[in-house]
């Protein structure tokens, strides 16, 4: 399967609708809003964006918007730690910087398995504190691709297959909107 297939429309979209608002990062009229991966690449590459200003922005709409949409379950402790990486390979122009997701945040279904300091709970207290023992096949591509993990966005608990409960409920985020 390509890194530029379709499995990754659910994650992106999921990112764009936590984000509202056109809003200048670093003083530029950046339109984030709008933004899609490829504005992304040419604002780095024109440097008025760098992968951490935009994983700051993502946070702090993250941290505006959770309280009222419900729709992330966890953010990445480690996310700053990849975009470091990002930003200093994009400064080093090597190979592929500049291509795909590299350097692009992204959220994760929360029953997608991931190695590393996140839970995998599919939206269930069940499953908190689980620990994955190796990330998930797309996990494997996101990381080989450069993708920042920003956190795991909320799901209907159990994917949906927990009988008399609503759409989009979880025990952990709540009733999302």
């Amino acid at each position: 399967m390509s890194i530029h297939s379709n499995v990754f429309t659910p994650f992106l979209l999921l990112l764009v609708l936590l984000l509202s608002g056109t809003n200048a990062v670093t003083g530029h009229a950046f339109p984030i809003k709008e933004a899609t991966v490829h504005d992304f690449h040419m604002a780095f590459k024109q440097n008025i964006l760098t992968s951490k200003q935009l994983v700051e922005f993502y946070l702090g709409e993250i941290h505006k918007l959770n309280p009222i949409l419900h729709g992330v379950i966890e953010v990445n402790p480690d996310a700053i730690l990849q975009v470091d990486k990002a930003d200093y390979e994009r400064k080093a122009k090597l190979a592929g910087s500049l291509m795909g997701v590299q350097g692009i945040p992204v959220l994760l279904k929360d029953n997608i398995a991931t190695e590393d300091k996140m839970n995998t709970t599919a939206g269930s207290f069940a499953l908190l504190k689980s620990v994955a023992p190796k990330d998930a096949g797309v996990m494997r591509r996101l990381r080989k691709a450069g993708a920042i993990i920003l956190g795991k966005g909320s799901m209907s608990e159990w994917a949906g297959s927990r009988p008399n409960c609503p759409d989009g409920w979880s025990a952990i985020a709540g009733q999302g909107q």
